[in-house]
């Protein structure tokens, strides 16, 4: 027999997951949330995260009820509802001062400080809660924030654009892109995902990289641009680099001798990015790899034959291969892109 409740609450969530979608890359440090609201089987009001320091998902979406009575209604919320004080009030005051009757969340807090108090509070005041509702996918669209919270280290993801005989770069003077505009146009939403870009300074001086979005329609949306950031082991970079002259400069960061992970904690701790990305080159990927703190993997595939050029694990000697899960494979023109994440040992 199936139960019209369970049916309902996924019908409803998978309503929330598309609102939280939305608002993917636009809230560092916070979240990724969604929201609806439902009386008698209507929606009523909808809503999403847009910006840390503004509403959250809960309270954009009582405010677009329009004055619609919320009392006995039921809150699909993607994440627990926030029960502290920060830059906005407690999102469970919103909820019981509205009188609504149910709560249905996806996942837990991963903040262990906060897990579980919303449900604590809620069910005082006699409102039902229920939890762990498509909870597998509302859980992925927190696993930047979850992942900082819980280790102090960003979520990392290495992108590459690549030859079929696996080179990140061409020969002699035939230029720096291997891929197509499509595929440069998809790495454009895959940075507007991310607060902060990593390159090592060998590929600072061959490419002389912008490492912004330049999606006019993207950037409009972030409103900001993602953290360039350079890691060196010589103090000496040139200072004509587009990184340190162009009007972004004052976003530029660099870290001499530092160790990837002590900048990705630096990265997570005082600049609050919930997630990063790798850009090259193939020393600086190959060394993620190797001491294991590459999350997820990205790479463009372009129909040619490089030679002997710049590999994207250069120098890594893994001491097993890596295997990728939740794989999505993408085509674009003559390019394929294959995105996953990347197993731990």
């Amino acid at each position: 027999m199936i139960d019209k409740n369970s049916e309902n609450d996924a019908k409803f969530m998978r309503l929330a997951l598309k609102e939280a979608e939305k608002g993917i890359g636009l809230t560092s440090p916070n979240p990724t949330v969604g929201c609806i609201i439902v009386k008698k089987g209507k929606i009523i009001g909808r809503g999403y995260h847009r910006k840390a320091g503004g509403p959250h998902a809960e309270i954009e979406a009582i405010r677009s009820a329009k004055g619609k009575p919320l009392k006995g209604a039921t809150i699909y919320i993607t994440l627990e509802p926030c029960s502290t004080y920060g830059k906005t009030p407690p999102c469970v005051e919103a909820i019981i001062k509205s009188e609504m009757a149910r709560v249905v969340y996806g996942v837990k807090d991963p903040d262990f400080r906060h897990q579980d108090k919303a449900k604590r509070l809620l069910k005082k005041q006699g409102i039902k809660v229920t939890t762990e509702i498509l909870s597998e996918d509302c859980q992925r669209l927190i696993r930047p924030f979850a992942k900082r919270v819980q280790t102090g280290l960003p979520w990392v993801i290495v992108k590459a654009g690549m030859s079929l005989d696996g080179r990140l770069t061409r020969p002699g003077k035939e230029g720096q892109w291997i891929t197509n505009d499509q595929s440069l146009k998809d790495v454009q939403r895959l940075r507007a995902e991310v607060d902060a870009i990593i390159v090592g300074a060998g590929t600072l001086k061959k490419d002389d990289p912008s490492l912004t979005i330049r999606e006019t329609k993207l950037l409009k949306k972030r409103n900001k641009q993602p953290k360039r950031v350079v890691l060196t082991r010589k103090s000496k970079l040139s200072k004509a680099s587009k990184l340190f002259t162009d009007q972004f400069k004052d976003n530029t960061l660099i870290y001499s001798n530092k160790s990837l992970k002590a900048v990705l904690k630096d990265l997570a701790k005082r600049h609050q990015c919930n997630s990063v990305m790798i850009e090259g080159g193939g020393r600086l990927i190959g060394d993620a790899f190797k001491r294991e703190l590459v999350d997820e993997l990205c790479l463009y595939y372009a129909p040619i034959i490089c030679g002997e050029n710049c590999k994207p694990l250069a120098d890594a000697a893994l001491n097993a291969s890596k295997r990728l899960s939740e794989i999505s494979l993408k085509v674009f023109g003559d390019n394929y892109r294959i995105r996953g994440l990347v197993a731990k040992e």
